[in-house]
């Protein structure tokens, strides 16, 4: 797995940042990241548990966090967790739609239907959900906001057992674009963020597998979940804006210079 550069990260002090998916992975990364640069974070998971110890880790390191334990599916679970935020901060400024699943992996013939139903309703529905809350949120601001969805190579692969993830991702990676156009004007910012493989528990369940070429790629050429934490942080700041309402790319060279991690 790569190591991740000390660097500084925009100043986010006085901001509030909703991320979901925040009980592991690039959820929790993402959401410490964002707290040690000054935002208020409030983190959304099924996990209470985790959730809850997060934020009181981030609380005893002098940041601001709140968790809310959030199904991303459920269309009155996002909007109480909008309307936290707002309610504890008075703001939304930042909004990470990163939940996803990936498991079980299966090829078509082979899969469970209702199990790939719960893939495309956390994947897809969970990020609409998100955008809807977000940018109704955003737009009565005069600041606006920023929303990042996280994305996936997968958005334009054809995956052998990833029926669910290949869909979602392509759906996900148009949604962006749709909301760039609709909000943009209303200072609404919108971009995917396409990590590469990442090291994480997501990473395990398909290397488990042993469906694809994905699975077979060694651990040690995993990005780590700090890396895509740092992308999430640039993407607030005016560099970002030649990316909007595309899918930023950890993948190239561009992308990590952009963001100052090494090649």
């Amino acid at each position: 797995m790569t190591t991740t550069p000390d660097l500084p990260g925009p100043d986010l002090s006085g901001q509030t940042a909703i991320v979901t998916g925040a009980s592991r992975g690039i959820g929790e990364a993402a959401a410490r990241h964002l707290a040690s640069l000054g935002a208020h974070v409030v983190l959304a998971a099924r996990s209470a548990e985790a959730t809850k110890r997060i934020a009181a880790q981030i609380s005893d390191a002098g940041g601001a966090a709140t968790a809310l334990p959030t199904d991303v599916a459920d269309p009155d679970a996002m909007r109480a967790l909008v309307q936290t935020a707002i309610d504890t901060t008075g703001r939304l400024d930042l909004m990470v739609n990163n939940a996803g699943l990936i498991d079980p992996i299966a090829r078509i013939a082979d899969s469970d239907p209702l199990a790939w139903s719960r893939v495309i309703d956390v994947n897809i529905k969970g990020v609409y959900l998100g955008l809807h809350h977000a940018m109704r949120a955003m737009a009565g601001q005069s600041t606006g906001g920023t929303i990042v969805n996280i994305s996936s190579g997968a958005a334009n692969s054809f995956l052998e057992g990833w029926s669910h993830y290949c869909a979602s991702k392509a759906a996900v990676q148009r949604l962006t674009g749709v909301a760039h156009k609709e909000a943009h004007g209303q200072g609404i910012r919108v971009f995917g963020l396409s990590p590469g493989t990442v090291a994480t528990e997501m990473q395990e369940q398909i290397r488990a597998s042993g469906i694809n070429p994905v699975s077979q790629i060694p651990w040690e050429n995993h990005i780590s979940p700090e890396w895509v934490a740092r992308a999430i942080a640039f993407l607030t700041t005016p560099e970002a804006d030649p990316w909007l309402g595309t899918d930023f790319s950890l993948k190239v060279a561009e992308g990590r210079a952009a963001v100052g991690l090494p090649a």
